[in-house]
């Protein structure tokens, strides 16, 4: 059918006319509209559609390409998302962050969604084109590869189409040939030192090798995961490897627990590694290297107090121990190793430098004893390597090239390179990217097994955790994780985050496929008699959500007794008419008090009244035998404070009340939904289920999941 589209001069909408112009859809052009207003696409028939997502999803539906919105629901939904994402290139702010996403997400993807052109596709295209010379000088660069393939591979196939739409109306500095961009986006150039720095150092295709080293003595946080990804997008990015080593050097904090859920949420992130490894694989070589560095006076056994070695090495004092001589040093490395109590009293350390101003380089520690059992070796050892000494030994090893850190060990970096240098080993480069920090948040795995450990929480995996477990558990997608990590990029500059942000993007992926279900809340609830309902109750089946079908049908019964939310009757006059959603107008003739209390509403049907004219559109539930009960709970943060600075000790701060569960009722097909799912109470908000239905005197589990608002204090 042909149609016409109107569209302001300054913003023309290239992904309409280029799905337009691959699909062979006829279009007249009229380019009158006021700037800042929506395309519309108007038919000859007098109908219309606004917005450029309804428009290209119907040149979609309508296209004999096959699949071009997606083969099943769920490709249709994702089909949804990467339109609802699409306009981020177009922002200047974004539009680096938005490259390092998709070109992540590429990495083993022909196209956007399964395994064939969407329209997803075409509007990602338009919007990449749209950018003008920006783009088009980032296409020529190598820093996108995985985006630029995929974005050759399109404009190859439809190659006459999309040039002529790209040459019509994309100017230099792009979409509708826009004057300079302005400050805010120069701030995000490539060429602007504060942009987001993505490239590894001295790194080649095929060449690198990056690690992703946790300690197993927690599951894996929000912060885990920036570095996990990171890693995970530099060993695409350059077609390398991706070890993931577990840093097991504390047998007295670590636990196979730990190991297997760490492996669980890595895979949850979607990562793929070349291998597992363990640092305790090294520990004979790593006790060879202790050993020599001794023999070679570059280590030294200390039996200094830990509190007066702590004080020696902040006022740049040597140890009375330094001195020791290479057999002194032996004898004890010997005790150490046997677990004597001679040993017990004793440390290695490097020696190093005690009057560097890097207090890091003063005569590190390098072995302790523990004669505590490992989890995977037992009680074989009694010394075990610290982080500092094992950790650059086990890269070099390994062959890793670029060893990925957070800024806060910066200072530590210094004492990384010449720890490699003292072994005789080759040089691993330190890239560093700032630690992900969040507001009432804590990240140290000490802090957060101190709630487990009293009984604050349940588990690792409760919702009220920062771990990925709790935060999933919580309603959080792992794709919206990954987005808003990615949108960070491997940025040194530090900075708090805001939860908002994340749960921001959460919802833009759950709002379009989640299904809809009414709830009342069952303490705080009114009967609504209409005087003109069925005499029998009867249902109707209706979709669970209006623009989605991929969620199904639900079966809504209609009654002339109906529950209504407290809140709702309280805000009703008499005489007032009110939308009852999906069924229609209603006008309240009576309502009925007791000592100030609202008992009753009395009305009737007015189904003829027009749903524009009323103030309230109110969601009610049908008084049947068959509600659900229900149980909604809603969390709040573990602490007070927004951020705690270094001397506050987080006890001081607990927020006295986390979490509040509010008991409702739904309707009767929340019967059948599943451990997992998300799903909108309409009026209400989003929420994921924690506990199915089993029984009527068991309650259905709900957990609030937030929406980007800022949420009132359970408190």
């Amino acid at each position: 059918m042909e149609a016409a589209l109107s569209f302001s001069k300054d913003s023309p909408p290239i992904s309409i006319i280029c799905a337009a112009k691959i699909v062979g859809l006829p279009l007249t052009i009229n380019h009158s509209l006021a700037a800042g207003s929506a395309p519309t696409l108007q038919f000859a028939s007098g109908e219309s559609l606004h917005g450029v997502n309804p428009i290209i999803l119907y040149i979609a539906r309508g296209a004999s390409i096959a699949s071009l919105s997606g083969k099943n629901d769920i490709e249709f939904g994702h089909v949804v998302e990467w339109l609802e994402y699409a306009p981020t290139f177009l922002s200047g702010s974004e539009f680096e962050n938005a490259c390092l996403f998709v070109d992540g997400f590429l990495a083993s993807r022909t196209f956007l969604v399964g395994h064939g052109l969407t329209i997803a596709d075409i509007a990602v295209w338009s919007n990449l084109a749209g950018i003008g010379q920006r783009w088009e000088s980032l296409r020529k660069s190598k820093k996108y590869q995985n985006l630029v393939r995929w974005f050759n591979s399109i404009d190859s196939e439809y190659k006459e189409a999309l040039n002529e739409v790209v040459a019509a109306f994309v100017g230099k500095r792009g979409i509708g040939k826009s004057p300079a961009p302005s400050l805010k986006e120069k701030v995000h150039d490539s060429k602007d030192p504060s942009a987001p720095e993505v490239d590894l150092p001295g790194a080649k295709v095929g060449k690198v090798c990056v690690r992703f080293a946790p300690e197993p003595s927690g599951y894996l946080h929000i912060g885990h995961a920036k570095a996990a990804l990171l890693n995970k997008y530099f060993a695409e990015r350059y077609q390398g490897r991706l070890i993931v080593r577990f840093d097991d050097t504390n047998p007295s904090k670590e636990s196979n627990e730990f190991v297997e859920n760490l492996l669980k949420d890595i895979e949850t992130l979607g990562i793929k590694y070349d291998a597992v490894t363990y640092t305790s694989d090294y520990f004979p070589k790593l006790m060879e290297m202790a050993e020599s560095l001794i023999k070679q006076g570059k280590a030294y056994i200390d039996d200094t107090p830990k509190e007066q070695m702590r004080k020696e090495r902040m006022d740049g004092i040597e140890s009375r121990c330094r001195n020791n001589t290479v057999e002194e040093n032996l004898s004890l490395w010997k005790e150490m190793v046997n677990g004597t109590e001679r040993g017990m009293q004793c440390c290695v350390r490097g020696k190093l430098d005690m009057q560097d101003p890097n207090k890091s380089l003063r005569d590190p520690v390098y072995y302790r004893c523990n004669t505590d059992p490992h989890h995977r070796v037992g009680s074989k050892y009694k010394v075990y390597p610290t982080y500092d000494f094992a950790c650059p030994f086990v890269d070099a090893l390994e062959g890793v090239t670029h060893a990925l850190r957070s800024s806060e060990y910066h200072d530590r970096n210094a004492q990384y390179y010449r720890i490699l240098q003292d072994m005789g080993l080759r040089r691993v480069e330190i890239y560093e990217f700032s630690r992900l920090n969040m507001v009432y948040t804590l990240l140290s795995k000490r802090k957060l097994l101190w709630f487990v450990q009293n009984k604050k929480v349940e588990d690792w995996t409760d919702p009220r955790f920062p771990t990925v477990q709790g935060i999933v558990r919580r309603g959080l997608k792992v794709d919206a994780l990954i987005q808003f990590i990615l949108q960070q990029g491997a940025s040194k500059n530090l900075n708090l985050m805001e939860w908002d942000k994340l749960w921001t993007i959460n919802k833009k992926i759950i709002d379009p496929v989640c299904a809809r279900h009414t709830a009342v809340l069952k303490d705080q609830r009114v009967i609504f008699t209409l005087t003109n309902g069925p005499e029998e109750p009867f249902v109707r089946i209706l979709p669970r959500h209006k623009k989605f079908e991929g969620a199904g049908k639900k079966a809504t019964t209609f009654a002339n007794r109906i529950w209504l939310d407290y809140a709702d009757a309280a805000a009703i006059s008499k005489g007032e008419e009110v939308t009852l959603m999906d069924w229609g107008n209603a006008i309240v003739k009576e309502i009925k008090v007791e000592s100030g209390v609202i008992t009753e509403l009395v009305g009737e049907l007015h189904l003829e009244g027009s749903v524009k004219t009323t103030k309230l559109k109110i969601t009610w539930l049908a008084d049947i035998e068959e509600l659900v009960p229900l149980s909604l709970v809603e969390f709040d943060y573990l602490i007070s404070k927004k951020k705690l600075e270094e001397d506050e000790d987080f006890l001081d701060n607990l927020n006295p009340c986390t979490r509040r569960e509010i008991p409702a009722l739904g309707d009767a097909n929340m019967r059948n939904i599943k451990r997992g799912e998300v799903i909108q109470l309409e009026r209400k908000g989003y929420y994921r289920c924690d506990a199915p239905f089993i029984r009527s005197s068991k309650p259905v589990v709900l957990f609030a999941i937030p929406d980007g608002r800022q949420q009132a204090s359970l408190s």
